[in-house]
């Protein structure tokens, strides 16, 4: 190797070095840098807070459950009243058992009182957004998830959410919907 050679390949060597020296001297300078300004400190960071919770205000929610025409089922919830803020995210759950020896289905549906407070409350999960469908002697929990919003009116501080279900004739089962026209065909 002639002079020159060695000389560039020193040059080289030194700056590969000093970048990789640099690369190591940056996660020390940013965190320094962070700290100073107060950029990205994960250790005085806040817990995640709804912003939109009411927290000054508390409503009772009561429930109620009913069944009409001919339904065999024993409908209710498992606690009568629950008190949420407005905006608080909240779950309550009715529990429906089959009385009968036979599938039946069912389509819930909800009302409010007062009706005016049904504008303020949104359901994220709720059984009555589809048909209920139980076996013979079959229980099941059912829950639903929601949220009154904020802008309820000051002066309502009781809302009823009442459901009714209601039967719904025809097969319960998709394969005895399959079967019935075979048995016609016939």
């Amino acid at each position: 190797m002639n002079a020159a050679n060695r000389i560039t390949f020193g040059k080289l060597a030194v700056v590969a070095v000093a970048m990789f020296g640099f690369g190591f001297a940056l996660v020390p300078f940013y965190k320094k840098i962070c700290e100073v300004t107060g950029i990205n400190d994960l250790q005085k960071a806040d817990a995640v807070v709804n912003t939109q919770v009411d927290k000054s205000r508390t409503l009772v929610l009561e429930l109620d459950a009913n069944l009409r025409n001919d339904l065999p089922w024993e409908f209710r919830p498992l606690e009568r009243s629950v008190r949420v803020h407005p905006g608080q995210l909240a779950q309550v759950v009715f529990e429906v058992r089959n009385k009968s020896t036979a599938p039946v289905a069912g389509q819930a549906i909800p009302s409010y009182g007062p009706q005016l407070a049904g504008q303020y409350f949104r359901k994220l999960d709720c059984f009555c957004f589809a048909k209920q469908e139980l076996g013979a002697g079959e229980i099941r929990r059912m829950p639903v998830t929601f949220v009154v919003h904020p802008d309820l009116p000051a002066d309502v501080n009781t809302v009823t959410l009442s459901y009714t279900f209601f039967r719904i004739e025809g097969p319960t089962r998709p394969d005895a919907a399959s079967a019935a026209p075979a048995a016609r065909r016939g």
